[in-house]
């Protein structure tokens, strides 16, 4: 059984090893990604309009719109966002900028159909308020052979 100086030890690595990781914004900007594409696959769009900024811009193979339609089309179900199986993925960050570049196969309902489709995702994450927003996010159509150069 661990005396409590062991213990204390045990405890206190445990919460610096949690606050690094915490703190490490390359993992935070990925974890806010994979999360998203849960909340947009459960159309859950609360925890969605706190991550988009208010006047982020969403680039999709049919248009082009801002944070209000985005979240219009995920509630309705317009695009239902079913599943994104990340095969790749780079971050970088510049000051109080962070871009995820992600090559996913997307699985969606739309217009009636489940489609899938080969894409690189862009997603720009900017400090707003001590939070992380993403003021924008792009689809780019690719090839299943693309590859991020890391």
């Amino acid at each position: 059984m661990p005396n409590l100086k062991s213990l204390l030890l045990l405890i206190i690595t445990f919460t610096f090893t949690g606050a690094a990781m915490a703190s490490d914004p390359q993992s935070e900007l990925e974890a806010l990604s994979d999360k998203k594409w849960e909340w947009m696959a459960a159309k859950d769009v609360e925890p969605l309009q706190k991550l988009f900024h208010k006047d982020a811009k969403f680039v999709h193979m049919s248009g082009s719109w801002k944070t209000e339609r985005e979240l219009e089309i995920i509630k309705e179900g317009s695009i239902w966002y079913k599943k994104a199986a990340i095969h790749d993925r780079a971050t970088e960050l510049f000051g109080d900028t962070g871009i995820v570049w992600s090559r996913i196969t997307l699985t969606a309902h739309v217009r009636g159909q489940d489609v899938e489709n080969e894409f690189t995702v862009t997603e720009v994450f900017v400090k707003d308020g001590g939070d992380w927003k993403i003021s924008g996010l792009t689809f780019s159509s690719v090839r299943d052979m693309h590859k991020i150069e890391h």
